[in-house]
């Protein structure tokens, strides 16, 4: 059997903000509209710090207003707070992200109750959520939705499969089995105490694997021909035993890509895979959130 093709999220992420960028363009020319989208900062994370300078760079590279607030680790919960709800005022604003993790001391669940659902980019607010699981039109979360069409444009009409989702997040597990099931597949929901995930694993016409557990998923857990989405972003020591001993680490999945490859009839690598999908995901809610606040 041949190996699997790569389903190569940068190169759509790429083709996705191209088009944003057009309809961005457009906006300004046909209405004066210019979506803003606001990103909220807290402490001094390294890893959020690079994910937030990179959304806030493909922000303005597509033509929209990027709105950057920092604030510092020991900020209250009440001045951060008070931050979203201006931003939710704002109507110059279209889009509200604040970046997690936050220090301790905040409630992510509190901060995302605060965002106003029509600006909430992220999917993440229980109305989202709801509007989502109802079929009803929402914001969508980002990475799931990435998923979604990268399993489109790899294998067109996805109605009558069998998909099984590994992980159960409110912020990936979970939304991305609602939207599988709003593309007419047959859904389950498995995880990290499923009885015998191997089994279930291959069932699976459509594998998506958001278990934050680095290669779990082994070749031999798969249907020959499977459509593979790896969500898992897991750093693990370096294969050269010199560099692993310096402390040098690379990023794998949460699927054994060298054994799924052999196995699969599609997958994402990571990284390249599914990754580039989320900021390009999130740029395209802005966009959608700025059409619908503006009633076009």
């Amino acid at each position: 059997m041949a190996e699997a093709k790569i389903i190569d999220g940068k190169a759509f992420a790429e083709r996705l903000r191209n088009r944003i960028a057009e309809e961005v363009a457009g906006l300004k020319r046909q209405h004066g509209l210019q979506p803003a989208l606001a990103v909220v900062l807290v402490g001094e994370d390294p890893a959020s710090k690079i994910y937030v300078s990179s959304k806030e760079q493909l922000t303005e590279e597509v033509g929209m207003r990027s709105l950057g607030h920092r604030l510092p680790a020991d900020v209250s919960e009440a001045e951060l707070l008070d931050l979203v709800g201006r931003l939710n005022a704002d109507n110059s604003v279209n889009g509200v992200l604040v970046q997690f993790p936050v220090p301790e001391h905040l409630r992510q669940s509190t901060i995302v109750a605060k965002i106003n659902p029509d600006k909430d980019v992220d999917g993440l607010t229980v109305t989202n959520a709801g509007r989502l699981a109802s079929g009803l039109p929402g914001l969508v979360a980002c990475t799931p939705s990435g998923c979604l069409m990268l399993l489109q444009d790899a294998l067109g009409d996805l109605r009558g499969k069998t998909a099984v989702v590994v992980g159960r997040s409110n912020l990936m597990g979970k939304p991305m089995a609602q939207l599988l099931l709003g593309a007419d597949c047959t859904v389950t929901i498995a995880h990290s105490r499923t009885t015998d995930l191997a089994s279930v694993c291959r069932q699976a016409d459509i594998l998506v694997a958001a278990v934050g557990r680095a290669e779990m998923i082994r070749g031999d857990w798969l249907k020959p021909g499977v459509a593979v989405i790896d969500v898992g972003i897991n750093r693990v020591p370096s294969r050269d035993p010199a560099k692993a001993a310096e402390g040098k680490t690379r990023v794998v999945g949460d699927v054994a890509f060298d054994e799924a490859k052999q196995v699969a009839g599609w997958i994402t690598p990571v990284p390249g895979g599914v990754g580039p999908m989320t900021i390009a995901c999130l740029l395209q809610n802005t966009l959608i959130a700025a059409r619908r606040q503006n009633g076009l």
